[in-house]
């Protein structure tokens, strides 16, 4: 897709830069903000005219929708600089139609292409100078949209607030990453809104996950909410279990996230000849996989991370380690797909846009 830039924008530029002030080499993932943010507001029906003005706090009613009712929904992206300081996206596209998918389930206006696509093309192109060269740096790019109309009766809004924030960003997680399968607690239902990026999806994971973070692990792979039978989602991450030398994971439905990088690396798999079956993988599957020694690789892939491998999960209080392979799917794959994002490797899919 071609990147556009809309032809009413109105840009209020900072007076100075907090570039300066950043180490980019020790970065805190998503603590630090640059100079600028895009603001667009609906109202009355319609789209308002967007702005990109100086990264600031601002003022909201109390009554706004979005703190009593929940209407709150987001993105999660990347731009990548190559090493002839050329600023990408990845899969943009993808994002504005999951943005919409989920604005649709929330009760809320989509955002139209030159708002979403054009605008960000904008702050990027304005931002470009926080975009640092080399492996795993990046400018994470958060989109999100709030109701912001008054009144604490249980209707949604008449009016929201769009906007993009950017925060440069290095690796998300560190070191080596543990889970417990869920029992008890489920990420999402069938019926809800599992499916969406809605704020409410997160906080509530919150919790079970303080819980699995007390007993020593990183993150929870979550069940499926009737039986608790069936593995779904890694923590804020599609997974992926390679038993033997296929690989396996969910198939999206109401409760798991059509994830961006999941069907990159699907495809990615496919094209380098590593069988992949989309289905439901039992928790009685996994546990008797790691028993025998099929079970060879779990790993949790997602914007933020991008691919995470998990070193072993525990259930019913038992705990499998899994072996450390020379021959890693997941590292593997990582690094095919990181290269394509950084230009450092043919994009023979036609995923990057140049900004």
């Amino acid at each position: 897709m071609m990147l556009k830039t809309p032809s009413e924008i109105d840009i209020v530029r900072a007076t100075a830069t907090k570039i300066n002030e950043v180490d980019f080499e020790n970065l805190a993932f998503g603590n630090t903000f640059t100079d600028h943010m895009l603001v667009c507001d609906f109202r009355e029906g319609q789209w308002q005219k967007p702005i990109i003005k100086p990264y600031e706090p601002f003022l909201i009613d109390p009554s706004a929708k979005v703190f009593h009712y929940g209407q709150a929904i987001f993105e999660g992206m990347k731009a990548y600089k190559d090493e002839n300081d050329d600023v990408w996206l990845f899969r943009p596209d993808e994002n504005l139609h999951r943005f919409n998918k989920s604005a649709k389930r929330m009760a809320m206006p989509e955002v139209p292409e030159d708002i979403f696509i054009g605008g960000l093309n904008a702050i990027l192109d304005m931002e470009r100078n926080w975009v640092k060269k080399g492996l795993g740096n990046t400018l994470y790019i958060r989109p999100f949209m709030i109701a912001i109309g008054s009144g604490v009766i249980a209707q949604p809004s008449t009016q929201y607030r769009f906007m993009i924030i950017l925060s440069p960003a290095r690796s998300y997680y560190s070191g080596e990453v543990k889970v417990i399968i869920a029992e008890h607690f489920s990420r999402a239902a069938n019926g809800g809104i599992g499916a969406a990026k809605a704020a409410g999806n997160y906080s509530a994971q919150f919790y079970p996950q303080k819980l699995a973070q007390e007993k020593g692990f990183q993150q929870i792979i979550w069940t499926d909410d009737a039986t608790h039978t069936k593995l779904e989602e890694a923590g804020t991450m599609n997974v992926f279990f390679r038993i033997n030398d296929t690989l396996y994971t969910a198939p999206t439905s109401e409760r798991i996230l059509d994830g961006v990088t999941r069907k990159s690396l699907i495809d990615l798999a496919k094209r380098e000849g590593i069988k992949v079956e989309v289905r439901s993988v039992l928790v009685e599957e996994l546990v008797n996989a790691a028993k025998d020694g099929s079970l060879k690789e779990i790993f949790g892939a997602g914007t933020a991370a991008v691919v995470n491998p998990i070193v072993g999960f525990q259930y019913k209080d038992v705990y499998y380690e899994l072996p450390k392979l020379e021959n890693s799917f997941a590292l593997d794959l990582k690094d095919k797909l990181t290269k394509i994002q950084y230009k450092l490797a043919e994009d023979t899919f036609g995923w990057t846009v140049k900004v």
